[in-house]
């Protein structure tokens, strides 16, 4: 009887994963059909190889119709920004990288001190891209589950020629029927894996045996313990007067940019045994892990309405 019943939760397991992959390789094809010059946003991160892995299917290994595109804010993980220039020249996929970087050289971010996070100012980098290659649809990785703001999302949601996003101006799905239609100068942000939770991210992971950077899996890391985040000890983010850095276990449930990105304590060094972690998690993998999300000032509805992806 038990083993029938795990049978069973595996199809009925396996069911809801096929019907999440055939939603996100639906949405694929039809932004290449819909869009003269769409974008897949790509990190190196769990979600969006995990979008890449469904793109493969929708048009075949090393037949994507369009270039990834990754804003770098110059202060991501070594190991995610490697695992993304490895992937992409695996795929022989075109990947155009711009630099916040060069963002601040030209005069259009400026930072209010040095060590200000360049994480909300990526909205600049991100509009001059879009100019640059005008682009007309970005794809991006963002759920539905993650945060408020990105939970009033359309799956197809528009943008002004500004870049801006305007929540009570998206316009009705009904039926699956996504209305592409834009003026010049304005663009779509398309989310295919809305839908999906964290728990179906690493069960799809695991039933497709998709590979990660390392820092997803447990490891030894200095983190200093503030305000219930662990935040991790390098260059950029040195501990405190008063604080103590400690060498735990631990890994990263989501990736961004060094300054507001905190691993959580954890010894999972599979697939499965995150999906049994993530079963127990109580809170989102943003609240327990993104200093940034933590004040009021830096919401991220704020932050998509002036182009936050």
């Amino acid at each position: 009887m038990n083993a029938m019943t795990q049978t069973e939760l595996h199809t009925l397991s396996n069911s809801h994963l096929d019907a999440l992959e055939e939603e996100t390789i639906f949405i694929l094809r039809e932004v290449a059909a819909a869009f003269e010059r769409p974008t897949l946003l790509f990190s190196g991160g769990k979600d969006s190889l995990v979008m890449l892995k469904c793109a493969e299917k929708a048009f075949g290994a090393g037949r994507l119709p369009y270039p990834l595109l990754m804003i770098d804010t110059g202060h991501n993980f070594k190991e995610v920004t490697d695992f993304r220039d490895f992937r992409a020249q695996e795929l022989g996929a075109e990947l155009i990288v711009r630099s916040v970087e060069d963002s601040m050289q030209r005069g259009t971010v400026r930072l209010a001190h040095p060590g200000e996070s360049r994480n909300v100012h990526q909205s600049v980098t991100l509009l001059e891209a879009i100019e640059e290659f005008r682009f007309d649809a970005l794809i991006g990785g963002a759920r539905r589950d993650e945060e408020k703001a990105r939970a009033k999302e359309r799956i197809f949601s528009h943008r002004d020629s500004f870049g801006q996003w305007q929540p009570k101006a998206q316009r009705p799905e009904l039926w699956t029927l996504f209305n592409t239609k834009i003026h010049p100068g304005e663009h779509f942000r398309v989310f295919p894996i809305s839908n999906w939770t964290e728990l179906d991210v690493w069960q799809y992971i695991a039933r497709e045996n998709i590979a990660l950077p390392s820092i997803y899996y447990t490891h030894k890391r200095e983190v200093v313990d503030r305000r219930g985040l662990l935040v991790p000890v390098t260059e950029l983010t040195p501990p405190k007067d008063g604080e103590q850095a400690v060498l735990r276990d631990v890994r990263f449930r989501t990736v961004g940019d060094i300054t507001c990105t905190c691993p959580v304590e954890s010894d999972a060094a599979t697939p499965e045994q995150i999906v049994i972690e993530t079963l127990a998690a109580e809170v989102s993998e943003r609240g327990a892990t993104r200093m940034d999300d933590k004040t009021s000032d830096a919401s991220m509805e704020k932050r998509k309405k002036d182009g936050y992806f």
